[in-house]
C-alpha cells in the first residue's frame, strides 16, 4: 500500500503498526491489553473497520472509546455486541473454532514458537514463578492463527523454554493438528528488530524481514538458537505519518503502551 512515511517513530509504535497490518477486515480476534490491543484498534481505524474484538473478561464486539489499562476496565464494554461470562468466551467462542486470530506474548519463546508464562527454571523449584497460562494455552491451541508480539532478547528467545505453557508449531517434537491441537499455531512473531515466521517443513522460526538500521548479526546476538535467515530477506513498510498520529493523538494519547 502507498504510505506517507512518518518523520519519527518508536520501536513500540513500529511493532504496533506491523501487528496491525497482519489483521484483515472482518476477522474475529481474541485480544488482550497492551500493544496487541493498540494494533487491533489501529487496524480498525485504518483498513479493517469491521473487526470483532473479544476480550477474556467477556466483552464481545467491544469498541472501547479509550485505551483500557487492564482486562477488567469498563471501557471494554463500550458498544459491545454482548457481555458474557469467561466460560462462554472460552467454551462457546474460542473452543468452538470461532476465533480467527489470537495475540500472545510471554516470558520465554523457543525456536518452535512454544511460549512459557509459567516458571523460570525447574517447575518444582523455579527461580521465578510467573503468572501462568490464563487463557493463553487455549488461544494457542484453538485460534485459527496466532500472532506473537515480543521484544527480542537472548534471555527470552531461547533454544528451549523452561516450561511449555502455550504450544507452538512443534509442542512435543511432532506437527500439531487434529482434535487435540486444531489451530494453525504461530504464523508470525513480531519483534522490535524484525519478523520471524515458521518454516513450512520444520516449523522452526526463521527471520523473514528486518527493520531499518538493524543487521542480521544484531538479531542473532539476541536469539538463543542458530537462527536461519530467509533468502531473500525482506524489509517492512515504515509507519505512515497518519498511523503515528492515530496512535499518539487518539488511540494512546497518555502513552500507556507506546512509551
Amino acid at each position: 500500500m502507498a504510505i506517507e512515511t512518518a518523520a519519527d517513530y518508536t520501536l513500540a509504535e513500529l511493532m504496533t503498526v506491523q501487528a496491525s497490518r497482519e489483521i484483515k477486515d472482518g476477522e474475529v480476534i481474541f485480544v488482550g491489553i497492551g500493544l496487541p490491543n493498540l494494533a487491533c484498534n489501529l487496524a480498525r481505524a485504518t483498513h479493517a473497520p469491521n473487526l470483532v474484538l473479544i476480550y477474556e473478561s467477556g466483552a464481545v464486539g467491544a469498541v472501547p472509546d479509550r485505551v483500557p489499562p487492564s482486562i477488567g476496565d469498563p471501557a471494554l464494554v463500550t458498544g459491545s455486541l454482548m457481555v458474557c461470562g469467561m466460560s462462554d468466551v472460552f467454551q462457546l467462542i474460542l473452543q468452538n473454532g470461532k476465533i480467527q486470530v489470537g495475540f500472545l506474548g510471554g516470558a520465554q519463546l523457543d525456536r518452535y514458537g512454544n511460549i512459557n508464562t509459567t516458571v523460570v527454571g525447574p517447575y518444582k523449584a523455579p527461580k521465578v514463578r510467573l503468572p501462568g497460562s490464563g487463557g493463553a494455552c487455549e488461544i494457542a491451541i484453538h485460534a485459527q492463527r496466532v500472532l506473537i508480539v515480543m521484544k527480542l532478547s537472548k534471555r527470552t528467545f531461547l533454544e528451549k523454554v523452561d516450561y511449555i505453557t502455550s504450544p507452538g508449531t512443534r509442542p512435543r517434537g511432532a506437527e500439531r493438528g487434529g482434535v487435540a491441537v486444531p489451530g494453525r499455531g504461530p504464523t508470525k512473531v513480531i519483534t522490535d528488530m524484525g519478523i520471524l515466521e515458521p518454516d513450512a517443513k520444520t516449523g522452526e522460526l526463521v527471520l523473514t524481514a528486518i527493520y531499518p538500521g538493524v543487521t542480521v548479526d544484531k538479531v542473532r546476538e539476541n536469539i538463543g538458537w542458530p537462527l536461519a535467515v530467509a533468502e531473500p530477506l525482506g524489509g517492512v513498510d515504515l509507519p505512515s505519518a497518519a498511523e503515528i498520529r492515530l496512535l499518539r493523538e487518539k488511540l494512546d494519547p497518555q502513552r500507556l503502551h507506546i512509551k
